[in-house]
């Protein structure tokens, strides 16, 4: 057992600041433990937004000690103790109150996205052929649970607020997912330049470092994502071809 100090942002979109509660804690105890134990003994009125408090929901995410995180996935015993425990909002979403932030960005910009669009059978028993490698590509992308730390932490919308103009890694992610699907014959790569800002993206990888799920999110998804974008508008040559004759069966 310990009497651990914690910096917590309490305020709203007018104004707010840091303020320090004291608490005890001991051993297995989480960040998520910590900030409700504070809730019940000395700050009853902190808004702080959770559900499954398993690491599947993605609803307790904030930054503490300045990286975004799962709160309930966050051992204290990972963090030194010996200094003060800072707790704060999400910063590239607009805050509500205290931890909890609006993250309606990301159902919008999960919008732009053109849904599933299957092509037809190749099969009279309406099945289809596929490939086993082809299947398992994109297992990897749909272990996403939308917590956004990879929102928050991309500098686009984090330092630059292109909101309006980039939909973020987790929808990368989701776009990844459906264009590398092997039934899928939807283009989506006119809107991933235009309209959805891939090419604001730098992959610096700051993304894949935050996401809990351990989603390769920059290698797989984005980088494959940027490459289909450069053969459609930089390749002089493929250039040609895609006026010449329209674009060709996607590769999966």
């Amino acid at each position: 057992m310990a009497n651990v100090t914690f910096r917590i942002w309490r305020g709203d979109k007018e104004s707010g600041e840091f303020q320090e509660y004291q608490t005890v804690v001991t051993e297995g105890m989480v960040v998520l433990d910590a900030v409700h134990q504070i809730q019940a003994e000395s700050a009853n009125d902190l808004a702080v937004r959770w559900n499954c408090k398993a690491g599947k929901c993605g609803s307790c995410s904030a930054e503490v000690n300045g990286m975004p995180k799962l709160m309930c996935m966050t051992r204290l015993s990972d963090l030194d103790l010996d200094r003060p425990v800072t707790i704060e909002p999400m910063r590239a979403f607009p805050l509500m109150k205290d931890l909890v932030t609006d993250v309606s960005h990301n159902y919008r910009a999960k919008q732009k996205i053109k849904p599933f669009k299957p092509r037809k059978p190749d099969n009279a028993d309406g099945s289809w052929n596929m490939a086993q490698e082809d299947v398992e590509r994109v297992q990897e992308f749909r272990k996403c649970i939308e917590c956004y730390l990879c929102q928050d932490v991309c500098h686009v919308l984090r330092d630059h607020h292109k909101h309006d103009e980039f939909i973020g890694p987790r929808f990368f992610v989701y776009n990844a997912a459906l264009e590398m699907h092997p039934l899928d014959e939807e283009d989506r790569v006119e809107d991933l330049k235009k309209s959805q800002g891939i090419g604001y993206c730098n992959i610096t990888k700051c993304c894949t470092k935050v996401c809990p799920e351990h989603i390769t999110i920059t290698d797989n998804a984005i980088i494959p994502l940027k490459e289909r974008v450069v053969d459609r508008y930089y390749d002089p040559v493929k250039m040609v071809l895609y006026k010449l004759m329209g674009p060709k069966k996607k590769k999966s």
